[in-house]
C-alpha cells in the first residue's frame, strides 16, 4: 500500500496495527476445500522457460479481504508461476495460500510480525537450496531484503524481493536500500543468475540518481518499455484506494542480472503483463497494485 504523496512512516505503521483483521481466517475453512482450477494455464511454459510473478498484495487493507485473498489464490492457480515474489503480505494471507497452494508450493517468509514480504517456489520446477533475510540497516518500516538460493533446469539461480521505503519524503532511505540491491545483485558469483522482483516505490528520478550496474539490466526496459503494463501503481483505474490526487508510478519493477561465466544458460526476457485488472465480484480489485507476470527463456 503507498500513498505517494502525503503518506508518511506514522500512518503506516498505524495501518500496521490493523493486520489482526481476522476476516481471511474466518471464511478460510469454507474457502480452503473449494477445488483450484490447474488444468488450463494461460500460458503453456515450455520446460526451459520460467515465469514469475511479483506483486504487492496490499494485505494492509482489510475491505474484503477475505474476498481478494481468494482472488489472489485464483491469480496464481491461473498463471501457475514457477516463481512468486509477494510483498504486504500479512499472517492471514500466508495461512489461506498455505491452505489453498501448499501442495504446490515452497512457502518463504521475510517476517512474521506485521507485514513482510514472502516467496512462493513452484515444487515441481524449482529447488529450494537455502534463504536468508537481510534488514535494511537503517529503515523506519521495518524493510529487509529476502534472497532464496534456487536451482532452475540445473541452473543456480539467486532469487531476490524487498519493499523499499514507502512515501515521496523518504526517498534517500529508499535510494540507500536501492544501492544495497543492486550491491548484493552484482557481487553474486559469475555463475548465478540474479532476478529481483518488488514494490521499490521508486520514482524515476531517484533510479536516474542512483543509476544501475551495467551488470544489471530494467527487465522493462529490456522488452522496450511496453506501454500497456507501465504503471503498476495507477490510482487513475484501481479504485481500491479513494485517493485525493490521482497519480501513477511504475512502483514494482523487476532487475534481471544474468550470469556471466561461459558455457552458463543466459535468462533472456521475452514477456511482460500485468495482472489483477479485473474487478471482483465485491466491487474491488486483488490489490490496490496490478501484479507483473514475466516469461523468461534460459538459451545457451
Amino acid at each position: 500500500m503507498e500513498t505517494p504523496e502525503n503518506g508518511s512512516p506514522s500512518s503506516l505503521r498505524k495501518e500496521e496495527n490493523t493486520t489482526g483483521n481476522s476476516n481471511t481466517e474466518a471464511e478460510e475453512a469454507s474457502c480452503s476445500s473449494e477445488p483450484v482450477e490447474t488444468k488450463e494455464k494461460v500460458v503453456e511454459k515450455g520446460e526451459e522457460k520460467l515465469s514469475l510473478i511479483t506483486w504487492n498484495v496490499d494485505g494492509l487493507d482489510g475491505e474484503q479481504q477475505p474476498e481478494r485473498a481468494r482472488g489472489l489464490c485464483s491469480c496464481l492457480s491461473k498463471y501457475s508461476p514457477d516463481v512468486v515474489l509477494l510483498q504486504e503480505v500479512v499472517q492471514p494471507y500466508v495461512r489461506f495460500l498455505h491452505n489453498r497452494l501448499a501442495a504446490d508450493y515452497t512457502f518463504i517468509e521475510g517476517g512474521k510480525l506485521g507485514y513482510f514480504t514472502g516467496m512462493m517456489l513452484k515444487q515441481s520446477r524449482v529447488t529450494l537450496l537455502r534463504s536468508k533475510i537481510i534488514p535494511y540497516q537503517t529503515s523506519h518500516m521495518m524493510r529487509n531484503l529476502l534472497v532464496a538460493q534456487v536451482v532452475f533446469k540445473g541452473q543456480e539461480l539467486w532469487l531476490m524481493t524487498s519493499h523499499l521505503e514507502s512515501c515521496k519524503n523518504n526517498a534517500e532511505e529508499r535510494m540507500k536500500q536501492l544501492r544495497w540491491v543492486m550491491k548484493m545483485m552484482s557481487k553474486a558469483p559469475d555463475n548465478v543468475t540474479v532476478l529481483f522482483g518488488g514494490d521499490t516505490n521508486l520514482r524515476d528520478a531517484e533510479v536516474a540518481q542512483v543509476g544501475l550496474p551495467s551488470c544489471v539490466c530494467d527487465v522493462w526496459e529490456q522488452l522496450n518499455q511496453p506501454e500497456h503494463c507501465r504503471f503498476t501503481w495507477d490510482t487513475v483505474a484501481n479504485t481500491n484506494k479513494d485517493m485525493r490526487f490521482k497519480s501513477r508510478f511504475r512502483f514494482d519493477r523487476v532487475y534481471l542480472r544474468r550470469a556471466t561465466k561461459d558455457g552458463v544458460p543466459w535468462l533472456e526476457p521475452e514477456s511482460m503483463a500485468l495482472v489483477g485488472l479485473e474487478k471482483l465480484k465485491c466491487g474491488r480489485y486483488t490489490s490496490d497494485h496490478w501484479g507483473i507476470h514475466c516469461m523468461f527463456s534460459l538459451s545457451k
